[in-house]
C-alpha cells in the first residue's frame, strides 16, 4: 500500500525513470551518470541499480568536483562507490583553474559553481560520452522545466532550447551526430516531494547534511550560510551563531545555503517539505544572479 507522502502515480515515475535508464543503456555506446552526492543523484544510482538487476550498473559515475563541495557530501559519495563496486571518475574544477581554462572568481559572492561548465565539458570530451545521466527536474527551476528527457547538445556542449526534438508518446531519440551528446534526465517528471517520498519508501541512505543539526552559520540576504570553513567569503560585521539547520539542496559550499529546521529523519523531512511553498533552489544564490542566470549556463554546457 503506498504511503500517504506518495502522489498517485508514484510507481509510474520509478517504472518510467527504469524505462529511460534501460533505453539510454540500448541506444548509447558510452553513457555516463553525472554523480554530486545529492539526494537526485543518489535516487538515480538506486533506479540504475533496479534497471539492469541482478547485473551491475553498466557505464560509471562521474563527479565534477568544484573543490568547495560539503565534506559530508564527499564522504558519502566515496562509501557508496565502494559499497556498489562501480566506477567513480572524479574530475576537478581546481585543475582548470591551474590550466588557466576558468578564472577563479573573487569578492562577496565568489563560487566555482559556473566553473563547472569547463571542467564536465572537457571531462564529456575526453572520455567520448555520448550520454550524460542526470538528476535535474522540471520543477526545480523554469529553464530545466524546457528540457526534454534527451537533450541533445551540440559539437560545442551548448543547448538551444528553441530547437528541441518532440517526445511523443514516450519515444525517445537517441540519434546523434558525430560531436553532439545527450543529457538524459530520467527523473525530470518527479518533484523534491517525489524524490524524498522514494528516498523514504525505499529506506536509501542519504548524507547526513540534508538532516536538521546545530551549525556555525551567519546570515546574508536573508539566507543561512555555512560558517564551518574557508570557502564561503564572511564579512567582518556577519556574525556567526549556532543554528538547528539542514539542507534542501547539496551544491557548492559558496552558493548553498541552509534552512532552519528540526527535521531530523526521513518521515519529519518529507512532512516538512510537504508544507513548504518555497522552492528547493530559493537557498541557491547562483540561481538568484539574473532572471535567466540558470538558463544562460545551461547554453554554455552546464548540466
Amino acid at each position: 500500500m503506498a504511503s500517504q507522502s506518495e502522489r498517485p502515480g508514484a510507481n509510474a515515475l520509478e517504472h518510467e525513470a527504469i524505462y529511460i535508464m534501460r533505453e539510454v543503456a540500448a541506444q548509447f555506446e558510452k553513457p555516463v551518470l553525472l554523480f554530486s552526492g545529492g539526494k537526485d543523484s543518489i535516487t538515480l544510482v538506486r533506479l540504475a541499480q533496479k534497471a539492469f538487476w541482478p547485473a551491475k550498473i553498466p557505464f560509471p559515475l562521474m563527479h565534477i568536483d568544484t573543490g568547495h563541495n560539503f565534506p559530508e557530501t564527499i564522504e558519502f559519495r566515496d562509501k557508496l562507490v565502494e559499497e556498489l563496486g562501480v566506477e567513480l571518475i572524479v574530475r576537478n574544477v581546481q585543475d582548470s583553474i591551474d590550466e588557466g581554462k576558468v578564472v577563479e572568481e573573487t569578492g562577496k559572492y565568489a563560487s566555482r559553481n559556473m566553473l563547472q561548465t569547463t571542467t564536465l565539458l572537457d571531462a564529456i570530451e575526453e572520455f567520448k560520452f555520448d550520454a550524460c545521466i542526470g538528476g535535474a527536474r522540471r520543477d526545480e527551476e523554469k529553464a530545466r522545466a524546457k528540457e526534454r528527457i534527451f537533450s541533445v547538445r551540440d559539437d560545442f556542449g551548448q543547448w538551444d532550447e528553441k530547437n528541441q526534438r518532440p517526445e511523443l508518446f514516450d519515444m525517445l531519440n537517441g540519434e546523434i551526430e558525430i560531436g553532439q551528446n545527450v543529457r538524459v534526465f530520467p527523473i525530470s517528471n518527479w518533484t523534491e516531494l517525489d524524490v524524498w517520498s522514494y528516498i523514504q519508501k525505499e529506506n536509501i541512505e542519504i548524507p547526513s547534511i540534508y538532516f536538521a543539526h546545530k551549525r556555525n552559520t551567519f546570515l546574508r540576504d536573508g539566507l543561512i550560510w555555512s560558517a564551518e570553513d574557508d570557502v564561503v567569503f564572511r564579512a567582518d560585521d556577519e556574525q556567526v551563531e549556532e543554528r538547528m539547520v539542514r539542507f534542501r539542496t547539496v551544491g557548492d559550499m559558496s552558493c548553498t545555503a541552509a534552512v532552519e529546521s528540526y527535521a531530523d529523519t526521513i518521515d519529519k523531512v518529507v512532512a516538512e517539505i510537504r508544507d513548504s511553498r518555497i522552492s528547493e533552489r530559493g537557498a541557491r544564490i547562483d540561481d538568484k544572479r539574473s532572471e535567466a542566470a540558470m538558463e544562460k549556463r545551461k547554453q554554455q554546457g552546464y548540466f
